[in-house]
């Protein structure tokens, strides 16, 4: 059973910078697509960034790139989102995902395990 867990949201200030960790259990980790989602209350799931297994390539929703980093350690089996320079416009419901699919994975449906979600809340 392949299990997600993240960790790392909370309560910060504009222009903070959050690391959010997502740890998998359950599958070979180096053989994952990792991605990372967020959810706005009443709206439907959006990709922040994501990275394929078997490439290393990743992806950024194009106006979070340079903001926002995705990087992987296969040892800890362990996915981050590094996230600089927050905005209340960040604020949202973060989702961890994987899929044993190769390829750059950019869409929700592509993938078949999820996290819990972490919430992370950005003041002005």
């Amino acid at each position: 059973q392949v299990q997600l867990v993240e960790s790392g949201g909370g309560l910060v200030q504009a222009g903070d910078s959050l690391r959010l960790s997502c740890t998998v259990s359950g599958h070979t980790f180096s053989r994952l697509a990792m991605g990372w989602f967020r959810q706005f209350q009443g709206k439907e799931r959006e990709v922040v960034a994501t990275m394929a297994w078997n490439n290393g390539r990743e992806y950024y929703k194009p106006s979070l790139k340079g903001r926002f980093t995705i990087h992987r350690n296969n040892a800890a089996a362990t996915v981050y989102l590094e996230m600089d320079s927050l905005e209340p416009e960040d604020t949202a419901d973060y989702y961890c995902s994987a899929s044993p699919r190769a390829g750059l994975l950019t869409q929700p449906g592509q993938y078949e395990y999820w996290g819990q979600g972490t919430q992370v809340t950005v003041s002005s």
